[in-house]
């Protein structure tokens, strides 16, 4: 199932449902059939959103120093580098254009 964020300060986002739950979660909201993220809530997600992004980035270098060979080959550990970033990035983008604008962001199911 797909989720839409919407708000007139930037282009429509949509994402699976299940990562719009995560994502969500880490700002402190809960996924309903319809929602909405005010403008005056903006900056708090954000810090929080940014920060998860930083708490991953800094979990996968500890688990790469975990696999680093002597030899100086590195095993693969994680294809999907920056993962949560790159799947944030659009509703992390709105949302900071929202900020900017003072504009709300909705979704719904």
């Amino acid at each position: 199932m797909l989720v839409t964020f919407q708000s007139p300060a930037a282009p429509d986002v949509v994402m699976l449902r299940n990562l719009a739950e995560y994502l969500l979660t880490l700002i402190g909201k809960h996924l309903g059939a319809r929602g909405v993220i005010q403008h005056d809530e903006l900056p708090h997600a954000i810090v929080r959103l940014e920060a998860a992004i930083t708490e991953e980035a800094h979990a996968e270098i500890a688990l790469e120093s975990l696999y680093h060979v002597p030899n100086g080959g590195n095993y693969d550990v994680n294809d999907d580098r920056g993962g949560l970033a790159r799947r944030a990035w659009p509703l992390l983008d709105m949302m900071r254009e929202a900020r900017r604008q003072n504009a709300d962001i909705i979704w719904g199911l």
